[in-house]
């Protein structure tokens, strides 16, 4: 009797166990946070494990054996379309189960890149023929948009440059450019906290202002902890009354990615020139991701004034406080990248 009463007990853990399980991998998602699309494409006559195995490389499912498992209880095994789906981290594995099976593909899915001027951006969603480039420019100097944000920004063809939010998004396929705009507007306004708003008036700036070092530091950095750093040299050298000098701004007027600006680059005359004026730019000269906003938001705090790329190039930087310690470590970058160089002439 005892031992028949243990078993039932031991089934009911692993019943209970069982559902907890389910329940984890079913109505919990991999990244609450992260809304950033990623597209999926299911081919023809894909079974359900190899939907599993697409869902699980994109980092969008815990477990393949559970989406598996689920698709049998539920009955969707067999009953997934074909096609391509806009899928993100912050769905659960029910919901993208659902999207699967109710046939919903892409409209029109385009992608606006972390670090991607408006200019770029539109050339690649025209190229994609996602939208009119004409219309779509119009919209963006005339359309009305119901954010608070929008109300702070000047009138003007380039006014929403870096409020475009970096992300992949999935158009209706009749979408029109107001519809299209507003679904990235409305991407950053999700982002951008409330808190942030409060933090910006601690700081005495204005939102302008912040995407404006936000998008510097995104072209300037690849880490999130260089971002925080390339920002505390932002802050550093307005404060010091010190022309910023940086060439992702020069590159925004001139059109060219450099590793080094030319002197001519660099008499160039225009307001976006960081080293013929001090300040900052008139504004942003990219779209900026999460970690760049939070970097311009909360830098590091440093007495850094310099930085220059990495000798390990590998994309970090190397700060400095002195112009002594830059020039050195300027050196030993110039000595490295002519050697990879010479080694890799086809290359920059």
């Amino acid at each position: 009797m005892k031992n028949r009463f243990f078993k039932i007990v031991v089934c009911l853990i692993i019943l209970i166990v069982a559902f907890i399980g389910v329940d984890v991998f079913m109505s919990r998602a991999v990244d609450r946070n992260n809304g950033k699309g990623i597209l999926i494409n299911i081919p023809a006559g894909s079974s359900t494990s190899a939907i599993a195995n697409t869902l699980y490389k994109k980092g969008t499912i815990r477990s393949k054996f559970f989406f598996r498992l689920n698709s049998k209880v539920l009955g969707y095994s067999g009953k997934y379309h074909a096609g391509s789906y806009l899928v993100k981290k912050s769905m659960s594995m029910k919901e993208q189960m659902d999207l699967i099976k109710s046939g919903k593909i892409a409209g029109k899915v385009f992608t606006v890149a972390d670090g991607n001027n408006m200019f770029k951006t539109l050339n690649a969603m025209e190229k994609a023929k996602v939208i009119n480039k004409t219309d779509f420019y119009n919209e963006i100097e005339n359309g009305k948009f119901n954010y608070e944000f929008i109300k702070e920004l000047p009138k003007g063809k380039n006014r929403l440059e870096g409020f475009l939010y970096p992300d992949t998004y999935n158009a209706p396929a009749d979408a029109t450019p107001h519809q299209v705009i507003d679904m990235m507007l409305k991407n950053f306004d999700r982002v951008f906290k409330k808190e942030y708003y409060e933090k910006i008036k601690e700081r005495k700036k204005s939102l302008m202002e912040i995407i404006t070092i936000a998008s510097i530091v995104e072209r300037e950095a690849k880490t999130k902890e260089d971002k925080k750093k390339v920002a505390s040299v932002i802050y550093n050298r307005l404060k010091a009354g010190m022309p910023l000098q940086m060439d992702s701004i020069l590159a925004y007027i001139t059109g060219e990615e450099k590793i080094k600006a030319s002197l001519k680059d660099t008499q160039v005359d225009s307001k976006y020139n960081p080293y013929k004026n001090k300040g900052l730019p008139p504004g942003p000269i990219c779209s900026p991701g999460k970690d760049s906003i939070e970097a311009a938001i909360n830098p590091d705090e440093t007495e850094y004034l310099y930085f220059v790329a990495s000798d390990k190039l590998d994309g970090t930087n190397v700060f400095s406080k002195t112009y002594e310690e830059f020039l050195k470590d300027k050196a030993k970058f110039d000595k490295a990248y002519a050697e990879y160089r010479k080694k890799n002439p086809d290359k920059k």
